[in-house]
């Protein structure tokens, strides 16, 4: 499915794309995460002032922080949302913005790879590490870096390509 330019009423030059289906399954099981972890930190804090504290609660909800947060990481990636300083490079004219633009993709990108190469070795390091309270090996606090990684530093190359291309609007913003 291929995004389409719509209006948007926050800035004229900067067009929004409508999220596609891969953009919609994220912000969706990232919305399941969120209501996951609410339901642990509830059950902990229900079972702490009952004067039976749930021993898994804190661990349980550490893992699904870490889990939620590389969602969202993925998610502001998706809608090139992160936080960014422009002003410098939005006072260049259009050719010099384009190289400057070229050369933060092409960080992005590396950054990206490199997340992912040792978050592999993060997950192999720790697989045969069991939590404490949960029946889980510890990679599992580390697997989600290895997408997060990887969607960073291919939305970073496709933006680059864009940019050689010539088809990249000066900025861009995803609709929600």
């Amino acid at each position: 499915m291929s995004a389409v330019p719509i209006a948007n009423p926050l800035a004229a030059d900067a067009p929004t794309v409508r999220p596609t289906t891969f953009d919609r399954a994220l912000q969706w099981l990232a919305g399941c995460f969120v209501v996951v972890l609410l339901g642990v930190v509830t059950a902990g804090i229900v079972s702490r002032a009952a004067g039976h504290p749930l021993s898994w609660t804190d661990e349980g909800s550490c893992f699904l922080m870490i889990w939620l947060a590389c969602l969202g990481w993925m998610i502001a990636t998706r809608r090139n949302a992160h936080i960014r300083i422009r002003f410098f490079q939005d006072k260049l004219p259009a050719q010099p913005w384009r190289w400057t633009e070229a050369v933060i993709q092409i960080g992005m990108a590396v950054f990206g790879g490199v997340i992912a190469w040792y978050s592999v070795h993060l997950v192999r390091t720790n697989a045969d590490i069991e939590a404490l309270a949960l029946p889980l090996s510890n990679a599992w606090m580390y697997a989600p870096m290895v997408p997060a990684g990887l969607m960073t530093m291919v939305q970073a190359l496709m933006d680059l390509a864009r940019q050689i291309k010539g088809t990249a609007p000066r900025s861009k913003v995803i609709a929600p």
